[in-house]
């Protein structure tokens, strides 16, 4: 909803603006095409000689990140916090071997089928059940555990800025490229320079729409999609400090009903469950 609002307001005010000014969108729609074609083109072939498959992929699936918005929401926190204290439940009462079949099949456990959104997110899957895999080699170390878990949070959040720096790199370089579009439209008209002053002024001025284009994009809209697709890739990654500081609470041997309490501190504040909704949530939970 913000993206499309966003877009709005860029568009309304700034065209908006130019024609209550007395400008004229004739030459701008006439140009457009043109200089479009050329910036345009520029600037996806150079993000394609400059990433990978797999990094222009995630960035094509970054947009729809952007449009879509953040993918947790306050119900999926409460989710995860059920079903670490259904697991570190199960590990206080009956030990690790209790949870074999589920961290070795979560798609046939009765625990993790409960909570379908986590099941699909696999790295928050993998997590928990690396950690859990950890805890039966007798890797029981608090500090060392969450040195363990910090260095994969770290990695995978690495890998899901990769799109970001991607997106970033067109914002920086689409103002050189509107000039060049630019310049190449004063070419055209010192070739033509024997025209009448009206026609050498339409030429001018499309060529200047180049320099407009690149900049319009760069900072009126690709840039502002890096910045917010970095916002969501940082919101979503806190989900997993979650499931970090949970695992390392019921490593230094704390109850399960704590465990989740130090887990939901660190839960962003706008979807931050109150204390009672968790322990209403914890008392419908079948037993164990």
């Amino acid at each position: 909803m913000t993206f499309i609002l966003g877009l709005a307001l860029v568009f309304g005010l700034v065209f908006g603006g130019f024609m209550l000014s007395g400008g004229k969108m004739d030459i701008v729609l006439y140009a457009l095409p043109f200089e479009g074609m050329m910036i345009g083109g520029a600037a996806i072939g150079a993000f394609v000689i400059a990433n990978s498959v797999t990094v222009i992929k995630s960035s094509a699936g970054g947009i729809l990140k952007v449009i879509k918005g953040p993918r947790w929401k306050a119900k999926d926190y409460n989710d995860l916090l059920q079903l670490m204290y259904e697991l570190t439940r199960t590990y206080k009462a009956k030990g690790i071997l209790a949870l074999d079949s589920h961290i070795e099949d979560p798609k046939s456990s009765d625990i993790f089928s409960r909570y379908p959104r986590i099941m699909a997110d696999h790295f928050a899957v993998d997590l928990i059940r690396d950690s859990f895999r950890m805890l039966s080699m007798q890797f029981d170390d608090r500090y060392a555990t969450e040195d363990v878990i910090n260095r994969k949070i770290r990695k995978h959040h690495h890998e899901s800025l990769a799109s970001v720096h991607a997106v970033q790199q067109v914002a920086d370089g689409l103002p050189a490229i509107g000039i060049v579009a630019a310049v190449l439209g004063v070419i055209k008209t010192m070739s033509s320079i024997d025209q009448p002053p009206e026609i050498l002024g339409k030429m001018i001025g499309g060529a200047l729409v180049g320099t407009f284009l690149g900049v319009f994009l760069a900072y009126c809209m690709v840039q502002p999609v890096a910045g917010r697709l970095k916002q969501i890739e940082e919101e979503d990654g806190a989900l997993y400090l979650v499931i970090r500081d949970i695992f390392v609470a019921m490593v230094s041997n704390h109850p399960p009903n704590i465990c989740i309490e130090i887990g939901r501190g660190s839960i962003p504040s706008r979807m931050q469950p109150d204390f009672y909704e968790v322990e209403a949530a914890q008392k419908e939970l079948p037993a164990a």
